[in-house]
């Protein structure tokens, strides 16, 4: 905390200095009782640029009063202000009675609103930054001449992607919905599935240039009070030039920066998030990005599946079972071949060791430096398959490890076993439905092939020792990482390694929600009469 807090303070202080050298200027003052002048304030501060779009124009039945109105092509409606806005002023506010009113007679105003304008969202801005931040977030703004007041209709439409399924995060059964970049469609998503008026949600803006939308939406009497007005805080503290992604977001607010696991959950699936939302979590939104985040978060969440819970029990647990074995191999297989094949050749059954050693009879290298060339390699292919383009990655990493593979071998440079190893560990990596757990297990996975290769077992039991110790240590706003586990909750066993059965899981997990525990009351269903 004492590192989030210095951290905070210095973006602070670098924000101030900025602000001191002329980054805040114009936009904070108020507006100006001149048409034309605010006009010309606006075309300043945006530098006269193509896409802003000024029409004046007059309106009443004399045309006594100056009007324009102001908006960025491409992030507004046309459509509407032409029918709703344009139309309505020009024509309907003619045949009203207006040769009593002025253009400083404050009723104008009120007049528009109540009788021109058949636009829902409305709103008032008094001074220059909130008018420049409802402008460039596509809304259309209404200049009066003689008037410090301006309006904010609401309009804003602009390009989004469809509502499409989920590609980091696939399952067999379940929804296929998944969120987009843009917001209100996100928030949309999850209002859908949880209709509760309880479902709170709250909306700022952060960075000093890109003033991104970022909301947080959780439900008022589940969500602990002190999760809440812990990540409230957090996000309120966050001052710097722009967030693009909910990651700049998750490496702002998370608790602990020297550890390579994460401490915040993100997902694109509205179900995922609905779930985490009936637990009394925390969820953050950003627009601009189909990610969203979940806090707070505890170790055992990144190896559940959201299809995990569409399927029977029996079957969720097994499942839940291949995992945590994935995770081992992933984490220790080649760390345990190195040990046993360099220090601990007893281990192994004589006609399997006679085996080995003649695969590595011609073998020039430790088998440390070539699991490690192996595991480089793989992860060369991997990162390329990503970046490639899509018709052709697939195919290059298939093709690049079969044939790197094989031509290795044949060139005695590393042993078919270690091939195989290598192979079940990648393979196993895979099996996580976090990508950011499995990013961390990978990273481990060469610190323990080091000791492996330096202390045999002894080393990777030392390693695995700093490990536990290190995962216990961490928190997640507050709550214990490695819960349910350490501190170990009896009641909350039913859905970390097992999955329990629906009715069997009628309480929340216990140190995220403090209040409101129970959320099923109803009993097991009897078994029918014989």
């Amino acid at each position: 905390m004492d590192l989030f807090k210095q951290r905070k303070q210095t973006s602070k202080r670098s924000s101030s200095s900025a602000q001191s050298q002329g980054g805040g200027g114009s936009p904070k003052h108020p507006l100006l009782t001149s048409l034309r002048d605010n006009l010309q304030r606006i075309k300043d501060a945006l530098g006269s640029s193509e896409d802003l779009i000024i029409r004046q124009f007059r309106i009443g039945k004399e045309g006594k009063i100056q009007a324009a109105i102001c908006y960025m092509d491409g992030l507004t409606d046309t459509k509407s202000i032409q029918n709703f806005i344009m139309g309505s002023l020009m024509q309907e506010m003619r045949l009203t009675d207006l040769e009593q009113i002025t253009d400083t007679d404050p009723d104008v105003l009120q007049l528009i609103k109540d009788y021109a304008l058949s636009v829902g969202d409305l709103k008032e801005a008094a001074d220059f930054e909130t008018l420049f931040n409802s402008l460039l977030s596509g809304n259309a703004i209404l200049l009066l001449e003689g008037h410090m007041q301006s309006l904010v209709i609401g309009i804003s439409e602009w390009e989004d992607r469809a509502v499409a399924e989920p590609s980091s995060q696939t399952v067999i059964r379940g929804p296929r919905d998944g969120f987009t970049e843009t917001l209100r469609t996100n928030t949309s998503l999850l209002r859908r599935k949880i209709k509760d008026p309880n479902l709170w949600l709250e909306s700022r803006k952060i960075g000093r240039v890109t003033k991104t939308d970022v909301a947080m939406m959780y439900i008022k009497g589940i969500a602990s009070d002190k999760i809440v007005q812990e990540v409230r805080s957090r996000l309120d503290r966050i001052d710097i030039d722009g967030i693009l992604e909910s990651g700049y977001i998750e490496e702002l607010i998370q608790d602990e920066t020297r550890t390579p696991f994460p401490t915040l959950y993100n997902t694109e699936r509205p179900d995922v998030v609905a779930a985490g939302l009936l637990e009394g979590r925390v969820a953050i939104l950003v627009d601009g990005t189909p990610f969203v985040l979940l806090a707070p978060v505890i170790f055992a969440q990144f190896y559940q599946s959201p299809e995990d819970y569409y399927q029977r029990a029996d079957a969720g647990t097994l499942i839940r079972f291949l995992r945590y074995l994935s995770l081992f191999i992933a984490l220790l297989g080649p760390s345990l071949y190195i040990a046993i094949t360099t220090f601990h050749q007893e281990m192994l059954p004589t006609p399997l060791l006679i085996s080995l050693a003649a695969q590595r009879e011609g073998v020039p290298f430790p088998a440390f430096i070539e699991a490690l060339m192996m595991e480089v390699t793989f992860e060369i292919l991997r990162e390329a398959g990503v970046r490639m383009p899509r018709a052709v990655g697939q195919a290059i990493s298939i093709v690049g490890a079969l044939v790197i593979g094989q031509a290795a071998v044949e060139a005695g440079i590393v042993s078919a076993a270690m091939v195989i190893v290598v192979s079940i560990t990648a393979i196993s990596s895979f099996v996580f439905p976090s990508f950011n757990m499995a990013i961390s297990i990978r990273m481990l996975r060469f610190f323990l092939m080091g000791l492996a290769a330096s202390f045999g077992l002894f080393g990777i039991t030392v390693g695995l020792i700093a490990l536990v110790l290190h995962l216990c240590s961490l928190r997640s706003f507050g709550v214990p990482y490695m819960s349910p586990f350490a501190p170990f909750i009896a009641a909350d066993q039913k859905d970390a390694v097992f999955r329990f059965p629906q009715w069997a899981l009628f309480a929340r997990p216990r140190l995220i929600s403090q209040k409101n525990v129970i959320r099923e009351q109803n009993s097991p269903t009897p078994k029918p009469d014989n």
